[in-house]
């Protein structure tokens, strides 16, 4: 499964700035928004979720994203990089990894309600993909 990064281009530019389509579909219920930096040399997520799926945007900055689909025989570590205007889901049962490379501001938007206890109920920790990469 390769990861598919979205760019997001302003659909709409004029004298007073801009406008751009981050999620927009039907199908998706969002039910947090998170907003989040990191500092340089930081990490975040070595997890997975049983039933959440969360969009990562970066707002600046630049982050290495690792993925690997649990359950699934002979899944391999997929790796990308992301930047300002990019876009990657992280679904349920993909473990993810985060390795920031400057500085960075991002939002998430999650398919389930992030209190701590449910959010810790859903989250399955890691110490494996670091490992592997």
């Amino acid at each position: 499964m390769a990861i598919k990064i979205t760019h997001i281009s302003p659909e709409f530019v004029d004298e007073r700035g801009f406008i751009s389509r981050i999620i927009d579909d039907k199908n998706v219920v969002l039910k947090s928004v998170l907003h989040i930096e990191r500092k340089k040399g930081t990490e975040g997520g070595n997890h997975y979720h049983k039933r959440d799926s969360h969009y990562i945007y970066v707002l600046s900055g630049k982050l290495k994203y690792i993925e690997k689909v649990m359950g699934k025989k002979g899944a391999k570590l997929e790796t990308a990089y992301l930047g300002p205007g990019d876009m990657v889901l992280s679904p349920p049962m993909v473990a993810h990894t985060t390795e920031f490379i400057e500085d960075t501001v991002f939002m998430a938007f999650a398919t389930e309600h992030r209190s701590q206890t449910e959010y810790e109920a859903d989250t399955v920790r890691l110490d494996f993909i670091k490992d592997e990469t």
